[in-house]
C-alpha cells in the first residue's frame, strides 16, 4: 500500500443514485505525490474496477472549464480510459468546487464533463474522444465464444460482432435472448488471454430489450475484476458502434441498463448527436461512505 492516506481517497458509486448500485470508483482528486507503482498499489487495494488519479492541472480549452490530468488503474494495470471513474471524478470535483464544466485530460485524449445538478442529484455527461468501429477476424470472434462458452446461434444476428473503440477497446457480441445475457459464467484465463493479444479493454455483451433500450454486462478480466457493473468507456463505444451500423438514427438517445445481474443495477443514457462524431454518455452517482 502507498502512503497516501486514507482521507485523501474517496469512493464514489457512478451511473446510480442508490449506493447499493450502479459502478463503485476510487478517486483522488491530488495524486500529484503519487508514482506509477503507488497509484497501482491503491487501486488494488481498493479493488474496484478503476481508480481515477487526479495528477495535476492542465488548462482547459474551453473558457470557464476547469483542467485536470487524470490516469486510471485497475487492480492490476493502467487503462486509457474509464468513463465510470471519469464520472466520479467529476461529480467529487463538482460536490468540493460546485457544478460546471471540467475537462481530463487523459491517456486516450481530452474528455470534457458537464456536471449539473437536477433536484437533490448531481448528474454528469461526458463526451467521448473520436470513437472509431473495426471488424473483428472471424478466428478472434471463435475463440471469445468459445471462452464465454455461447455458441454462436445464441448471437443476434440483427447485431454483428464488431471491435469499437471510444477511448478504450471493446468486443462487442450481441445475445439474441435475455436468458443467454443473464448465464455468465466464462472461462477467466482464456478470454483474459484473447483479451490482451486484441488489446481490449472489456468484451460489451448486449441484448436489445427495443429500438432505443439495451440490457449490457461487461467482463472485465485484464483490469482482475470479473465483471464491471456500469461501465461508461463501453457505453460510448457501443453508441459509436450502433450508429456506424445504422442500427439507431443518426441523432438517437439510448438508455443502458447494467449491473442488474450482479445486483448493482446502473442506467447510463448514451446521446448520438447528428454530424457529431463523438459520444456523450451520462448518470447520476453518489458518494459511499469511508469504511470504519
Amino acid at each position: 500500500m502507498s502512503d497516501l492516506p486514507a482521507t485523501g481517497i474517496l469512493r464514489y458509486t457512478a451511473f446510480s443514485a442508490d449506493p447499493e448500485g450502479g459502478n463503485p470508483a476510487g478517486v483522488v482528486l491530488d495524486a500529484s505525490g503519487l508514482d506509477e507503482a503507488a497509484m497501482l498499489a491503491v487501486a488494488a487495494d481498493l479493488g474496484y474496477s478503476e481508480t481515477a488519479f487526479l495528477t495535476g492541472r492542465t488548462e482547459a480549452s474551453e473558457p470557464g472549464a476547469r483542467g485536470y490530468v487524470v490516469r486510471y488503474f485497475s487492480p492490476k494495470a493502467e487503462v486509457p480510459f474509464c468513463g465510470h471513474a471519469t464520472v466520479a471524478a467529476a461529480l467529487a470535483l463538482a460536490e468540493r468546487d460546485g457544478p460546471g464544466e471540467v475537462e481530463f485530460a487523459t491517456p486516450a485524449g481530452t474528455v470534457p464533463v458537464t456536471v449539473v445538478r437536477e433536484g437533490d442529484e448531481l448528474r454528469a455527461t461526458l463526451t467521448s474522444v473520436e470513437p472509431r468501429v473495426e471488424d473483428v477476424a472471424a478466428g478472434d470472434l471463435a475463440e471469445a465464444l468459445a471462452a464465454l462458452d455461447w455458441p454462436a446461434a445464441d448471437l443476434d444476428p440483427a447485431l454483428p460482432p464488431r471491435i469499437a473503440y471510444a477511448g478504450a477497446r471493446h468486443l462487442v457480441l450481441a445475445a439474441a435472448t435475455r436468458e443467454r445475457l443473464a448465464a455468465l459464467d466464462y472461462d477467466f484465463a482464456r478470454l483474459e488471454a484473447l483479451m490482451h493479444r486484441l488489446d481490449l479493454t472489456t468484451v460489451q455483451l448486449v441484448w436489445r430489450a427495443s429500438d432505443a433500450v439495451f440490457h449490457v454486462r461487461d467482463p472485465f478480466p485484464v483490469g482482475g475484476v470479473v465483471e464491471d457493473p456500469a461501465t461508461g468507456a463501453a457505453a460510448a463505444a457501443f453508441g459509436a458502434y450502433l450508429r456506424e451500423l445504422a442500427l439507431v438514427p443518426e441523432a438517437a438517445v439510448l438508455t443502458l441498463h447494467q449491473g442488474e445481474d450482479m445486483g448493482r443495477p446502473g442506467t447510463l443514457t448514451v446521446t448520438l448527436g447528428a454530424g457529431d462524431a463523438r459520444v456523450r454518455v451520462s448518470g447520476t452517482g453518489t458518494r459511499l461512505p469511508d469504511p470504519a
